[in-house]
């Protein structure tokens, strides 16, 4: 597969904060993208983006929870060869906490069957438009299991084992897959989550995307945090995951 890494046409969900919004302003800044959909719930909340980028930024409505929102986003914007599924809930649980049922329900809608619903969607797009690249945002907490966290973690465990399936779906249109896994970064969830005192910026996740697509990785893990459990897990990885590298032009 051949992949431009300059020049394109980019999709961000959840791109008004955190990691959504660093992956934007950076793919801009390094002209990866000439223009950006920022799908969000809210398009008030990307307001200082189109003020600060202009037509370079288009607000486009998309809910993980409703379909009909992404088959409407998919409709509007059909000339993205990016498409980067950042959006995510995060709730800290534990497995017998009495509302871990209602938890693990209300993560899985959003992380499992939301990345489910836009690859659906954007599938066909991305093949109309020569492949491109689809990026899906997991969790180092989509390999290991952190007990506070056990329903975040198993949604996040299956949008890893959804991305994996994904990527050999997509590679038979010449989509290149992307699956990326950061450790504690500092957003308004790790801040929720207790890991303010240790998590490092938003963008070693859009920078390390921009190195991961330009050598046809499918794993990457953004940051220092991860290594205790990349380093080791890799190497299982790469003998039971096969890769599929792209050419970049």
């Amino acid at each position: 597969m051949t992949f431009s890494i300059k020049g394109n046409i980019a999709l961000v969900t959840g791109s008004n904060r955190g990691i959504g919004r660093e992956i934007t302003e950076t793919f801009l800044r390094e002209k990866i993208t000439d223009k950006v959909y920022v799908a969000v719930r809210d398009l008030k909340s990307v307001t200082d983006l189109v003020t600060r980028y202009g037509d370079k930024v288009v607000p486009l409505h998309i809910d993980l929870c409703c379909p009909d929102s992404i088959i409407t986003a998919a409709k509007i914007a059909n000339d993205v060869n990016i498409v980067v599924n950042n959006a995510g809930v995060f709730e800290k649980m534990s497995s017998l906490h009495d509302d871990a049922i209602d938890s693990l329900r209300d993560q899985f809608e959003v992380n499992t069957f939301g990345l489910m619903r836009i690859a659906k969607a954007f599938s066909p797009v991305l093949k109309n438009n020569g492949g491109g690249v689809f990026i899906q945002i997991n969790s180092i907490c989509s390999i290991k299991t952190f007990w506070e966290f056990s329903t975040y973690s198993a949604s996040k465990a299956a949008a890893y084992s959804l991305t994996q399936s994904l990527r050999e779906d997509f590679s038979q249109q010449g989509t290149f897959v992307l699956s990326v896994h950061p450790g504690p970064i500092y957003t308004d969830m790790s801040i929720e989550a207790g890991f303010e005192h240790i998590a490092e910026p938003a963008r070693l996740v859009s920078e390390g995307i921009i190195n991961a697509v330009k050598n046809g990785e499918f794993h990457l893990f953004p940051g220092t945090r991860t290594e205790d459990i990349s380093k080791p897990y890799m190497e299982y990885a790469t003998k039971v995951i096969p890769s599929k590298k792209i050419v970049n032009v």
